[in-house]
Formats: structure tokens, C-alpha cells, sequence
């Protein structure tokens, strides 16, 4: 079956679960970070560093990173195999897209852990 291999799940529920998962999870980071942001009125440079600093929060923003990867890779696909029904522009969207999507992967881990 198509869907099973192009899919990032196994199946529909398994793709449906995992956008709801990554959903909450960039739910709860966004949250964060905007709690941080207001209770910190007077943020400078080094407080923001201080705070990515700890590994708990560059953990914490790994798993947002990897989350919106796989929550955009989900979406994306669906929309596509929607209403892009030929094959090779729909596949030159997915490929455009995955590519993208490991691109900023990449960037985000790089900034993230220094790398």
C-alpha cells in the first residue's frame, strides 16, 4: 500500500496520533517560551543564553524541533496526496519539503547544541 510507505506512521491512526503528540508538545514549548518571555520583562542576551545553556531546555527544544519535523512532514503529505493528484508534481512537492524540513533540522540542532 502507498500510504504505508510514504507515510511517516504506519497507518492513518499512527500518523493522526503522532500530529496530536507533536501538537502538544509545541502546544507546551510555545507555552513555555512565551511564560518565560513575559515574566522575564527585561531579558537580555545572557539570561537567554543562561537559560539555553542547560541542557534540560536544549533537550526540551530538540524534541519541539524534531516534533514540528514530523507534525510539518504529516501535514504536508496529507495536503499533497489531497490535492495534488499527479504524481511527478507531488512528488517534487514531498522531496522540496522533506528537504526543507531536514534542512532546518539540521540548522536548528547546529545553533542549538553549537555544532
Amino acid at each position: 500500500m502507498v500510504t504505508t510507505i510514504t507515510s511517516f506512521g504506519r497507518s492513518g491512526l499512527y500518523d493522526w496520533m503522532i500530529q496530536r503528540a507533536t501538537a502538544v508538545l509545541l502546544g507546551v514549548y510555545s507555552l513555555f517560551v512565551l511564560c518565560y518571555l513575559l515574566f522575564n520583562p527585561g531579558l537580555d542576551f545572557e539570561q537567554w543564553r543562561a537559560l539555553f545553556d542547560q541542557t534540560w531546555m536544549r533537550v526540551f527544544t530538540l524534541l519541539a524541533l524534531l516534533s514540528l519535523g514530523a507534525h510539518a512532514w504529516i501535514g504536508l503529505w496529507s495536503v499533497s496526496t489531497d490535492y495534488i493528484k499527479p504524481t511527478g508534481p507531488r512528488f517534487l512537492f514531498q522531496v522540496i519539503c522533506g528537504t526543507a524540513m531536514f534542512t532546518y533540522l539540521v540548522w536548528g540542532v547546529q545553533v542549538l547544541w553549537g555544532l
